[in-house]
């Protein structure tokens, strides 16, 4: 796994990528949302939604986890206002939240969780992790290329919070596992979300968040 890479926008300059990410979005992906920046914009909305559940999931699966709801609650407010702030957005454009077909990509990734404890809350974490990594790569491709100034605006104030969102599913990590069991099952899960992207659109309205489009 790379942990420095690099994305190449539209202009030929490029932004740094996610060091947990073991390939790069591709141009093609940054086109197909910005020719549909409404689907992306409604789907981000219910990845907020779900990142916000995910946290308090894990809370309650985990519940006498020491530093683990200090950690967790927080994060799901915050994935909350992020919630609110696209919804608002659409809401001033006309649009309301509506039923998307998914992307397979977060059902891939949850099946490479190992069942038993303590493989399960590490996989939990580091995909966490790298959805959140995701995420962050592609809103700031968004907020390099979009041609609306409301997106660029919208997804260029969400970066640092979301930035500081998989450093804290890391230091999840760190405080219960040594580095010597991170790193390697990091490697395995970041090529198994590279999978997860691989391929190209069967239709084009069906772009989203996490839809697929690497260089791989």
């Amino acid at each position: 796994m790379s942990h420095a890479s690099s994305t190449v926008n539209r202009s030929g300059s490029s932004i740094a990528s996610i060091r947990w990410l073991a390939a790069p979005t591709s141009e093609r992906w940054v086109e197909q949302a910005n020719a549909r920046p409404m689907e992306v914009l409604i789907d981000h909305a219910h990845c907020e939604r779900k990142a916000a559940g995910s946290a308090v999931q894990l809370m309650f699966r985990y519940l006498c986890e020491p530093g683990l709801g200090e950690v967790l609650s927080p994060l799901a407010r915050e994935e909350l206002e992020h919630f609110e702030q696209v919804l608002a957005l659409l809401k001033s454009r006309g649009r309301y939240l509506e039923p998307l077909r998914s992307p397979a990509y977060g059902a891939l990734l949850a099946k490479q969780v190992r069942r038993g404890e303590p493989e399960r809350m590490l996989d939990s974490f580091l995909i966490a992790g790298l959805i959140e990594a995701r995420s962050h790569e592609r809103m700031a491709l968004l907020a390099q290329n979009s041609p609306d100034p409301g997106l660029r605006e919208l997804y260029g104030g969400l970066l640092k919070s979301e930035a500081r969102h998989f450093g804290l599913y890391w230091v999840l990590c760190e405080q219960r596992y040594s580095r010597d069991v991170i790193i390697p099952r990091l490697e395995q899960l970041a090529a198994a979300e590279v999978d997860a992207l691989k391929g190209n659109l069967s239709c084009s309205e069906d772009v989203r968040m996490h839809s697929v489009g690497v260089i791989a």
